[in-house]
């Protein structure tokens, strides 16, 4: 099929930055695309040929949609899944599969989904409700601390909150959850797996990631990470193997911890050291560098993998740090970037603006990538962004 400058139609199922950024990339090839959002503010309306307001949880609205489109793809996990079996039954090219992206949409399923494929990951338990979780802990069936995670619909730090005592469960929603037991570790790591509907698989290099500790949102995302490279491997073959087992095509970030106890000169399974947080099977943060930092960004190797084009090159020409930009605390409304033309000044910096007109306390706002030939000068160039940009209203 030819995908340029012809009446081939992508539909792509949210709407938010991620769907902007991949935007970008389709209007470098020339192809249509249709977007369908909740919101008729979602940053990707201005960037594709055709935008539609309705709920991505709505069966008929999905249906529908799909109906207008000649493949489909997704920028977020949470949609209605028997719309898409039927749009897949009907002959609809769809990726990631709606098979997929059951496994994934749940995080109790999805680590049942390690446990069962021997991936290494936290012990954990699943319950159906707050009040199960509850009995568990007054019967010492969960020790505590432990993370407890919300089954489904959590994103950027919600849905996630560590748990040291019984009053940290009052506030909690009661919906599906996972305990997930606290790992020390010493690394938050991820990997980026482009796999093509042919089969053609390539990795982006190992990222490392470090997080804001109140807001659980990652603050920097570093490339290369700064670590071993025995520990790089280790992750990378684990990227692969999730990948795999998951038959996904598109993207997928593998997240993983790289434990305190990791010692690669020992003789154990270094294997049992890397642990698999979890996976989103779509472009995700941790590879918004790839933009400015690689010869392919992970955008553009989204869309060459679902229409089956050769992969792109996925080294970084440059050492790439990502600044994450989200609304300051004590700020809501109108959002103002104070200070952006001071950090535009610096050589190698790149901000990128999502389109979001009202910022609130942590909302993710945009990003600004440092590149430089030398890592440690682009983590002090890094630093100096995020101490001087402030996202207030």
């Amino acid at each position: 099929m030819n995908y340029f400058s012809s009446d081939f139609k992508l539909g792509i199922l949210g709407g938010g930055q991620l769907g902007k950024m991949l935007l970008t990339e389709t209007r470098k090839f020339d192809i249509q695309t249709f977007v369908l959002d909740p919101s008729e503010e979602a940053p990707s309306r201005i960037g594709c040929n055709a935008f539609y307001k309705g709920s991505l949880m709505d069966y008929d609205t999905v249906y529908q949609f799909g109906k207008l489109v000649n493949l489909l793809t997704i920028e977020i996990e949470n949609v209605n899944l028997d719309a898409l079996d039927k749009l897949e039954a009907e002959g609809l090219p769809i990726y990631p599969s709606p098979k997929t992206l059951r496994l994934i949409q749940n995080k109790g399923r999805q680590k049942d989904f390690y446990v069962e494929h021997n991936i290494p990951t936290a012990p954990h338990q699943r319950f159906s409700t707050l009040e199960n979780l509850k009995s568990a802990v007054t019967s010492s069936a969960v020790e505590m601390p432990f993370v407890w995670k919300s089954a489904q619909f959590g994103y950027d730090g919600n849905g996630v909150k560590i748990v040291r005592s019984i009053a940290d469960l009052e506030n909690l929603p009661d919906v599906e959850c996972i305990a997930e037991q606290m790992v020390p570790f010493k690394n938050e790591l991820a990997v980026i797996v482009a796999r093509s509907v042919s089969g053609e698989v390539k990795t982006y290099p190992v990222v490392e990631m470090e997080f804001h500790p109140e807001a659980n949102q990652v603050e920097y995302v570093i490339c290369p990470a700064r670590i071993d490279e025995k520990v790089a491997q280790k992750a990378t073959e684990i990227a692969l193997k999730v990948s795999e087992t998951f038959h996904h095509v598109g993207l997928l970030a593998v997240e993983m911890f790289q434990t305190e106890d990791d010692d690669s000169s020992a003789s154990h399974e270094l294997a049992q050291q890397i642990l698999v947080n979890e996976v989103a099977p779509r472009p995700h943060n941790s590879g918004h560098y790839s933009i400015e930092a690689s010869y392919t960004s992970q955008f553009e190797n989204h869309l060459r993998a679902i229409l089956d084009l050769p992969l792109g090159n996925t080294n970084s020409k440059v050492a790439g740090i990502m600044v994450n930009l989200v609304g300051e605390e004590g700020f809501s409304g109108q959002v103002v970037y104070e200070n952006i033309e001071k950090i535009m000044a610096i050589d190698g910096v790149t901000p990128h603006i999502y389109g979001k007109r009202e910022t609130r306390p942590f909302r993710k706002m945009g990003h600004v990538t440092i590149v430089n030939e030398n890592m440690t000068e682009a983590r002090k160039i890094a630093e100096e962004v995020k101490n001087s940009i402030r996202v207030i209203s």
